[in-house]
């Protein structure tokens, strides 16, 4: 707190070793002149990524009174959303009381919770006084949080006795983003709530980002991984829907060879990134030439950050530097038309091998629901095409399938069978047509990875019920409930598991609380 004071940045202290910092940008250098800071990361931006779902996922048969009799009692499920309709039926009790305990609109005026800076905090009773009295209250003008919620705790969802705890987003239909920091804020709130009324917690989040190396080593994905070991929790993240997007570029150079990476720009956005991810020990040049033949000439890590205009869009690149987290090396191209938007064209990015160690290196473009699926790399990698932060390690990475024809989503964002030997996708669940709650009243049909999450999340939280809050297995939370649900999940057996596209398998709870009952009776 003290830095933030002697630099003019208002402080929000999220755990013992992340911060959060307003300041203004030409102040950010003076952070570094203090021994407390050990590294910093701007925030980012992050995008948007119900009956017979749970039929496929095998939950009504844990919700059975005749099996288990689950429905999430006594568990906290935290929505970190556009935000909820706190009037929809399917979130209030019989007695028209509602089921969310805690509500934090970060963009709306009033009394920010605790520690917090910003936003309007509602309780649980002044929820319900509003709803007595029908007083309106601006709670989920896109629809995408409302839909969420009722897959992962609605009364027809996985979970529809489980506490609700809602966090809005600052998101709005003309700039559909929010950020990195104002997650990690909601993380840390929601753990701060569910731990004050003593309830085991799940955490959903479908909202994702390509800006980054995907390798679990940003400063967001790390306090995430931190945070799902602070009380009894688990966190679900979305692996985005990317699959098709042809946002992802992945080769090998060799010393003196030289590979042109071609992608096509045709966007209404007057900005976008490209971000490459290298061995820091390879010496590369980088030259970009646009769409009229207008180039940049070869660019050098000795320069460091370069800027020029060409074809009426300024190009600005930044060579970044291994942190103590990673020995990975950023160098990331900034597009800003000077005129409208940027214009549509074949860009070509040369780049050349010096001096080569290990030669591997991935691209990324903007997500879908920044640039759409037609600014995209001519020659596209389709793998490891999960958005940040469905990388994070500690999480459950959750992609998505077409239950009715048993099929994966051609837009799930997908693991890799390169990076590390590892395929990091966990799970896959009902991602296409599912119905669910609708803000303003009645229900629709909803598609994408972010609907496959929520009944992973209200999965995980009939597990906890189980385990914690009826006493079975106390320890059943965090790396335990993804272990099981991972084990348990339904494999085809003419493939290799897990793989890049369905991660361990089709999410069946029934068959993991089938094993924790054996595992009881022993």
């Amino acid at each position: 707190m003290s830095v933030g004071k002697e630099v003019g940045a208002q402080t929000e202290i999220l755990s013992d070793n992340y911060a959060v910092m307003t300041i203004e940008d030409k102040d950010v250098i003076k952070l570094y002149d203090f021994i407390e800071v050990e590294y910093i990361e701007p925030s980012k931006k992050v995008f948007l990524s119900a009956i017979s779902g749970l039929n496929y996922s095998c939950i009504p048969q844990v919700q059975s009174e005749d099996t288990f009799g689950l429905s999430g009692e006594g568990v906290a499920v935290g929505i970190i959303d556009s935000g909820i309709d706190l009037s929809h039926p399917e979130f209030l009790n019989s007695d028209k009381t509602s089921r969310i305990i805690y509500f934090w609109d970060m963009s709306g005026k009033g009394t920010p919770p605790d520690g917090f800076i910003s936003g309007a905090e509602y309780t649980n009773i002044e929820i319900n006084a509003a709803l007595q009295n029908g007083i309106s209250l601006d709670t989920d003008n896109i629809g995408h949080g409302t839909a969420v919620a009722g897959i992962a705790a609605g009364n027809s969802g996985a979970a529809p006795k489980a506490s609700i705890i809602s966090v809005k987003l600052t998101v709005t239909r003309r700039e559909n983003y929010s950020r990195t920091t104002d997650v990690m804020r909601a993380i840390k709130y929601i753990l701060d709530k569910s731990r004050s009324v003593n309830m085991p917690c799940v955490i959903n989040l479908s909202y994702g980002t390509n800006e980054g190396s995907h390798n679990g080593q940003s400063l967001f994905e790390t306090y995430i991984d931190e945070m799902t070991q602070k009380w009894k929790t688990v966190i679900v993240c979305a692996s985005g829907n990317e699959g098709f997007g042809g946002h992802h570029f992945f080769d090998r150079l060799l010393s003196r060879e030289s590979i042109n990476v071609q992608f096509t720009t045709a966007t209404f956005s007057s900005t976008m990134y490209m971000t490459l991810w290298k061995n820091f020990a390879d010496g590369t040049t980088y030259e970009l030439i646009a769409p009229n033949g207008e180039s940049t000439g070869i660019i050098t890590s000795v320069q460091k950050t370069f800027s020029r205009v060409l074809y009426d869009v300024r190009i600005s690149i930044l060579y970044g530097q291994p942190s103590h987290y990673s020995t990975a090396q950023e160098v990331y191209f900034y597009f800003e038309a000077q005129n409208g938007s940027i214009p549509n064209g074949i860009w070509s990015l040369i780049c050349r091998g010096e001096n080569i160690v290990y030669g591997y290196f991935d691209i990324w473009l903007p997500t879908i629901e920044e640039v759409t699926e037609n600014t995209a790399f001519l020659r596209p990698y389709a793998d490891l095409t999960m958005t940040i932060p469905s990388t994070s390690e500690k999480v459950i990475a959750a992609g998505g399938y077409n239950a009715e024809s048993d099929t994966s989503s051609s837009f799930s964002g997908r693991g890799t069978e390169i990076c590390n030997n590892m395929v990091k996708l966990d799970i896959v669940a009902p991602a296409e047509n599912i119905i669910s709650a609708k803000s303003g009243g009645g229900y629709d049909a909803f598609t994408g990875t972010s609907m496959a999450a929520p009944f992973v999340s209200g999965s995980a939280a009939l597990m906890m019920e189980w385990g914690i809050v009826r006493k079975n297995e106390p320890f059943l939370y965090g790396q335990r409930v993804k272990a099981l649900l991972c084990r348990n999940a339904e494999r085809d057996t003419f493939l290799s598991y897990p793989n890049s596209i369905w991660g361990y398998g089709i999410l069946r709870l029934c068959n993991s609380m089938n094993e924790l009952k054996k595992y009881l009776q022993r």
